[in-house]
């Protein structure tokens, strides 16, 4: 175990390891967090679920009566359709909320803004390392988001879904990033888990 994974382990965090990650990066969204947000935010009863997993957020979703249309590129649970979020073209009268695969986060936003209608909102769940680097300057640029929403606590979304043995110990910290197309601005900073 290298040094920092070393330190990583006396703090309790578990999200650096040496495993490999998780497959087709698919880290599940603890249900909690999805109330946290749906505490702080409202949504149109419309959702796409664009990178549904095991329908964790889905199943939270529904149960604050949303009507959820869950796809993902890997189909996990007969409930969810098979679809390539990314290769989709159709315009969608919802909101979006998501926790999708980091490595595809800005395509991810890009792909959403462009089929959302004026006055609707994505919300995706991201490290907060997201605010970061050059390339994702110039996508905040053209879709700011306007709110963002940082954990006050450590929590872990959990490889390949696998909640039962799994610490909820993180080094990462996330935070919901909401977006408002048509929204030009600068972004309010609020916090969730307080």
């Amino acid at each position: 175990m290298n040094k920092i994974n070393k330190a990583t382990a006396l703090l309790g965090a578990s999200n650096l390891s040496e495993d490999n990650r998780a497959d087709n990066d698919f880290y599940a969204t603890p249900p909690s967090v999805v109330e946290m947000l749906l505490e702080k935010e409202s949504f149109d009863k419309n959702i796409w679920e664009p990178a549904a997993g095991l329908n964790h957020i889905t199943n939270v979703l529904i149960k604050n009566g949303h009507t959820v249309y869950a796809t993902d590129i890997i189909q996990r649970l007969p409930t969810i359709e098979i679809q390539d979020f990314l290769a989709c073209n159709k315009e969608w009268d919802g909101d979006i909320i998501t926790n999708p695969p980091y490595n595809l986060a800005s395509a991810f936003v890009n792909k959403a803004m462009e089929l959302i209608k004026p006055g609707h909102k994505l919300a995706m769940l991201l490290k907060i390392q997201f605010l970061e680097g050059k390339g994702r300057r110039e996508l905040f640029k053209k879709y700011p988001p306007k709110v963002i929403y940082v954990s006050t606590s450590r929590f872990a979304c959990v490889k390949n879904g696998n909640f039962t043995n799994s610490s909820n110990a993180s080094a990462v910290c996330y935070a919901w990033f909401v977006w408002e197309k048509g929204f030009t601005g600068d972004p309010i900073i609020k916090w969730f888990n307080d």
